[in-house]
Order: C-alpha cells, then structure tokens, then sequence
C-alpha cells in the first residue's frame, strides 16, 4: 500500500495540474459504494488545491459563488493511481449524450484494451472527472481498496474515522519527540505495531516502519522503548521518510505516479524485503517475521529486542 513518500509524490504532481480547475462532469463505478461516494457533487465546483494528511489527498471544493464548504477525499488504497488524458473527441457516428454512461469507465476501458484498440489504455478505471481544459482525471484501481470522496469540509469523524483519528505529520514540528517517546512508553504494544496504527504517527506503512526501525537499531518487536532509543526513532522516520520523498516513493508492483513513472527509492532499501540478504550494516543474515499481521525484516545482530 502506498506510504506517506508515495501519496506526497502523488501530490506534488497533481497539485499544479487540479489547482484552480473546476469539474464539468464525473463518472464512477457504483461499486463499492462506501469508498466512492457523493461524486455527483463535484459537478460545476472547482478544485482549489491538492493537500496531503497521511496517507490521504484533501482537495478544498469551491462552487461558482467562492465558498469552500466541501472537501473531495482521496486515498490510493493498494492498487489506485491517477492519470491525466485528454478528453476523447466526440465520436461522429454516435448520437451526443449526456450523464455517466458518456464518461470513460471501467468496461469500456477494459474492453478496448482486450480488443487491442489502445494498448496503452488505462484499465480499471473506477472513477474520471471531466475537467474545464479538456482532460480528464481518471482513477484506476484494480483491487478497489481505493477511495473517492466528497465530504463536508474537515468533518471525518464518523465518515471517515481512521482519518479523524490521524497522529501528528512525521515531518512537521507537531512530530514532537517527548511525545512520542511519551506515547512509546505508555503503551505494551511491540514497537512496530504501534507505528502501524496511524494514531502516533500519520503516514507510516510497513515499508518505512522496516527501515527507521532499521536504521535506530530496535527491534520491531521491542515492547519498551526508552527515550533515548525513542529520539532514535524518531529521527529515523523523519531521515528515511525524507529520502523516500526524494526519490518518489518506493514501486515494487503497483505504485505508479501520475506520470506513469515508478518510484526509485527501492534500491536504497536496508530492511523491508531484504529476508536473507546480508545487514548492510554488520553482514548478519537479515530475518522475516511477522508483527501486526505484517511481514517484518530485521537484523537479529543490529535489532535486539
């Protein structure tokens, strides 16, 4: 799933390219209804900015008279990616329409790629917005983990809980560490689990949880964190999460950005999927395991519990 790295890479292509552009008509996929929802009313509104919370895209909504009062809410899930294309010109054998059967859509995007009409065609769209300079934004997302959706302005809570609930940004002065060293020790959870959940720290996944824990010497298993190896971790997240950025973000399959390119951050990996491979630090055998459901990388030598 793509990480904090990986959504901010999103954004930051996609930010110059929405800002300011109004939505002249959408189409989506009906299905699953709880993570695409309430698109109609992205119609005639224009899109003031893209922002990042975590692993979340937040873009203001303001409709002809100025007043932002909604939010449209993104999130890649596992397997989502944007693309811009341009609008397909009308076809001259077909009578004009209007509504979401004229917007491009998951079946005729799959079909035309399995009849060879377009290789490059996306697939799996789940959702495209016809913007005013004749693009469109498409949204794919062949496992449908995805979501698109339109709520009113800061209000998540009950609609989007785990975004209500986010812990500060790794990479703001919120990200305090006598905080965090506070919230590690407050808690018997092993340390990476912790991580994990969002509610310490917005935006880091399983992949950056490997390395900053990696790179503080503390095994994802640790169920007491002092504060000195606490100041350690912190500094981790913040180094590593850094460098990822600037290499937008780490593609193993699906991550792509809106360019179609993939990250390069995953030849600077020192943890996550490493299992086997020599510690670029002591040459000890790196060990897989399993921690919150997720498969973990460490050092046995480097990373003591």
């Amino acid at each position: 799933m793509p990480e904090l790295p990986e959504v901010e890479s999103v954004r930051r292509q996609l930010a110059p390219e929405l800002r300011g552009r109004r939505v002249v008509s959408v189409w989506w996929d009906p299905y699953p209804r709880t993570r695409l929802s309430d698109l109609h009313l992205l119609e005639g509104r224009r899109l003031e900015d893209v922002h990042r919370r975590g692993k979340y895209l937040l873009c203001p909504l303001s409709p002809p008279d100025g007043r932002t009062d909604l939010e449209l809410v993104l999130h890649l899930g596992m397997t989502g990616s944007f693309r811009l294309v341009p609008l397909p010109a009308p076809d001259a054998h077909e009578e004009p329409g209007s509504g979401a059967d004229d917007e491009p859509g998951p079946d005729r995007a799959d079909e035309d790629a399995a009849d060879g009409a377009d290789p490059d065609a996306p697939t799996h769209v789940r959702a495209s917005l016809v913007l005013d300079d004749d693009r469109v934004l498409l949204f794919r997302d062949p496992r449908r983990f995805g979501r698109m959706s339109v709520v009113p302005a800061g209000e998540y809570r009950g609609r989007i809980p785990t975004l209500a609930q986010l812990g500060p940004e790794p990479l703001s002065d919120a990200f305090e560490v006598g905080r965090f060293a506070a919230a590690l020790a407050a808690t018997s959870a092993p340390v990476k689990a912790k991580l994990l959940d969002q509610r310490l720290v917005a935006g880091v996944g399983n992949i950056y949880a490997d390395e900053a824990l990696w790179r503080a010497r503390i095994h994802p298993a640790s169920r007491r964190v002092g504060r000195r190896r606490a100041a350690a971790l912190h500094r981790a997240i913040r180094e590593v999460l850094t460098a990822a950025i600037e290499r937008e973000g780490t593609t193993f399959r699906d991550y792509q950005m809106v360019n179609g390119q993939s990250g390069r951050y995953v030849d600077l990996l020192d943890a996550y999927g490493q299992g086997d491979l020599p510690c670029r630090r002591c040459g000890t055998a790196m060990r897989r395991t399993v921690i919150a459901q997720r498969g973990t990388t460490y050092c046995p030598l480097c990373q003591r519990p």
